[in-house]
């Protein structure tokens, strides 16, 4: 409500308009972020609403930087890296000053412990969402393996040689020929009566296309689908069904991420002139859903457990 509504039709004149490039936004950024830390330096409320609106520029930009990149094709691993660090460093001056202008203010110093639990929650919920991130890509590469590994031991299990077959069978070679013949008269059915449909090899009934394949037919290729969130599911049927409405209404499922603490910390709580309070609300409520996440990890992880488990029993080389 506050940034996209804003952002989007910038992007869309940015985009189309103008030749600046995303790096440069982001830069605009991040200098808008250090005008911003000057501002919360000078701590009276007539500043930290001065801070608080410069910031909230700056979380404009910020949002943009992206949105042009995907839009404009112009997104590079370099860009991805400096928007990374610039939000880094630019919560830690805004941070560190917002503390140090209510310090000079009141003398108090628990406004410092402040500082130090703000940049310490941020760090955590980005070195969280990283390592989250490469753990769930782990566990999909190694399943990804495993499949890879349970078709070739199904490749190398329907390996037969011919000379086996006919000792084993000496009519196959005669079915084989009976085979081809029924197929043959097949393909020249199907193009005399093309609208009945192709005809069976071994019956020589013609079906529709609209019928059930029969057992041991031949289906299209499907994909797998691999479940990791089966035990979270289980656990918290509420939860989807909020997750579905939050959707529904554009509101991410995430609803204390890095992007609202940071709009808690210097932009509510400077423009309330409630700086503490609000911080640690945000704070609290950014570690419970962090924890929330961890928590969903662990489940995942016992799914992709029992997932690599589920490889080992019979029948499984099959169905891969």
């Amino acid at each position: 409500m506050l940034v996209d509504p804003l952002a989007t039709p910038l992007v869309r004149q940015v985009a189309l308009r103008t030749r600046i490039t995303p790096n440069q936004i982001t830069w605009g950024a991040f200098l808008l972020g250090l005008v911003s830390a000057g501002f919360f330096l000078l701590g009276d409320w007539r500043w930290l609403i001065a801070g608080a609106l410069v910031y909230h520029l700056s979380f404009l930009l910020d949002c943009m930087d992206g949105k042009v990149a995907r839009l404009t094709g112009q997104g590079s691993v370099f860009g991805a890296w400096l928007d990374f660090v610039f939000d880094r460093i630019r919560v830690m001056a805004c941070a560190l000053a917002l503390a140090a202008g209510q310090y000079n203010r009141t003398g108090e110093t628990r406004y410092i412990w402040l500082a130090a639990v703000v940049v310490f929650l941020d760090g955590l919920r980005y070195i969280n969402s990283l390592e989250i991130f490469k753990t769930r890509h782990t566990m999909r590469k190694q399943i990804k393996s495993r499949i890879r590994e349970a078709r070739r031991a199904q490749d190398a299990d329907s390996l037969a040689f011919m000379e086996d077959l006919l000792r084993d069978n000496p009519e196959a070679d005669i079915e084989q020929d009976l085979g081809r013949a029924a197929a043959a008269a097949a393909e020249q059915s199907e193009r005399s009566h093309p609208e009945a449909g192709p005809v069976h090899p071994e019956t020589g009934l013609a079906h529709s296309g609209a019928e059930e394949p029969e057992e041991g037919a031949a289906l299209p290729k499907k994909a797998q689908v691999v479940d990791l969130q089966q035990e979270f599911r289980r656990k918290f049927p509420a939860y989807l069904r909020l997750r579905s409405f939050l959707l529904r209404h554009r509101i991410r499922p995430h609803l204390i991420s890095g992007i609202e603490f940071q709009m808690g910390v210097f932009i509510v709580g400077p423009l309330c002139d409630a700086v503490l309070p609000v911080a640690l609300a945000s704070g609290a409520l950014l570690l419970v859903f962090e924890l929330a996440i961890i928590y969903k990890l662990l489940l995942s992880t016992r799914d992709f457990a029992r997932t690599l488990d589920s490889f080992d029993r019979p029948g499984v080389t099959v169905a891969a």
